[in-house]
């Protein structure tokens, strides 16, 4: 199972969107077995996929260091293969509790150790991130083979960009030497401003890996997230739907998987 984390410490750049749309087209389009992980306490991959809910068990109960029947713990989703761990606001409470806890599983690596549990049951593994550094964002880091951060193209686009790739790059020599920074893609991009094409050239010469694949601003988007569904059933030929389709080739590509 091949661990992806897309993670921004700044809010409102697509990071549920990216997350969702992707772990669907490698289950509905591609055919592979995807789990989704809601790893924010907003729980807004969950209520995208209507799955929110204080009944099911969900990433908390990985955090709190329980022991965990994955099975329990994972839910189906309506769409073939792509199957959910979900999110709401108990995960405070479970992130308070894993800190102080020196008696349960090691507090970095207790996501590792849950999905490690199912590994042989997904290709792939999509864990979407709150907008923090918290012991659970960092489990997710210490989690995965991958990171993906989207970004917007504002005055703040690079805030926290520079902390971000420190934690990365602390969190590769530390605790998870398979770690690595797939890249940057810029998301709301508008094709006819000026702005944000300056902005994505300005990221391509900085120190960070850019992917070619921007996403298309489109209001089908917002739209989606109203009709609870993910952007490719909303509006199969929208511009954000084809460019997710090759954002999502081209993490393939780059992290050397053929599909």
């Amino acid at each position: 199972m091949q661990t992806l984390s897309i993670i921004n410490l700044k809010g409102g750049v697509a990071k549920t969107i990216s997350a969702v749309t992707m772990a669907y087209i490698l289950a509905a389009e591609k055919g592979y077995r995807v789990l989704l992980v809601d790893n924010d306490k907003q729980g807004n991959a969950s209520k995208m996929l209507n799955m929110h809910s204080y009944v099911y068990k969900g990433i908390e109960t990985i955090m709190e260091g329980r022991s965990q029947v994955m099975a329990a713990i994972i839910q189906r989703t309506k769409y073939e293969r792509l199957d959910i761990i979900t999110a709401n606001m108990e995960l405070i409470r479970a992130n308070l509790s894993a800190q102080i806890d020196q008696q349960g599983p090691p507090q970095q690596e207790r996501i590792k150790r849950a999905l490690s549990k199912v590994a042989d049951k997904y290709d792939f593994c999509i864990i979407d991130n709150a907008p923090d550094i918290n012991i659970s964002t960092v489990n997710a880091l210490v989690a995965s083979n991958y990171v993906m951060i989207p970004v917007t193209i504002d005055d703040f686009a690079l805030d926290g960009l520079s902390e971000l790739a420190e934690q990365i790059e602390n969190t590769k020599i530390n605790l998870n030497p398979e770690l690595e920074l797939l890249g940057c893609f810029v998301t709301q991009y508008a094709t006819g401003e000026g702005t944000d094409r300056q902005g994505e050239e300005l990221l391509r010469r900085m120190q960070y890996p850019v992917f070619d694949t921007h996403i298309r601003r489109t209001e089908k988007v917002k739209q989606a997230t109203f009709a609870r569904q993910p952007i490719l059933l909303y509006s199969n030929r929208c511009a954000a739907s084809v460019d997710y389709r090759k954002l999502t080739q081209e993490f393939m590509e780059r992290s050397g998987i053929n599909g």
